[in-house]
């Protein structure tokens, strides 16, 4: 292996490292609308992974740092696994996964107007329009 292999390698893996890192420090909070009550982390991890339909949920895209924290943290589990709860019940007809927004403001706006309806955000993206339920340090 030469020197300029090496070196590409070893800041692949920095970045890597440093992203992650970024992810974990994260502070996520799970938002609803402004009159929702506070609900536990059981209660949010049984709605993004399937177990309850209490809450309609979303997503922030699968690129966003925040998404992986928040379900490290929500749910001890890594995107791939969550990936793979809801293919599977995808496929045996039990149920979709979270809608997909496009950012923090689309969740917002979607909680707002939807007393049902479930989202997490970076901490600092959270404004009057919506109620922190649930803090994720």
């Amino acid at each position: 292996m030469n020197k300029q292999t090496v070196a590409i390698r070893s800041l692949t893996l920095a970045a890597a490292l440093t992203l992650a890192s970024l992810a974990d420090a994260a502070d996520v909070v799970v938002v609803m609308s402004p009159a929702a009550a506070a609900v536990s982390k059981d209660q949010v991890a049984n709605v993004y992974l399937g177990r309850s339909t209490d809450f309609t949920p979303l997503d922030l895209p699968e690129s966003s740092a925040v998404r992986d924290a928040f379900y490290k943290k929500a749910a001890d589990r890594d995107a791939a696994q969550v990936k793979a709860v809801w293919t599977r019940i995808t496929f045996t007809g039990q149920g979709k996964p979270p809608k997909e927004m496009p950012d923090a403001a689309a969740v917002k706006k979607a909680v707002a107007a939807d007393p049902k309806a479930i989202g997490y955000i970076d901490k600092s993206e959270a404004d009057a329009s919506v109620k922190i339920v649930l803090a994720l340090p």
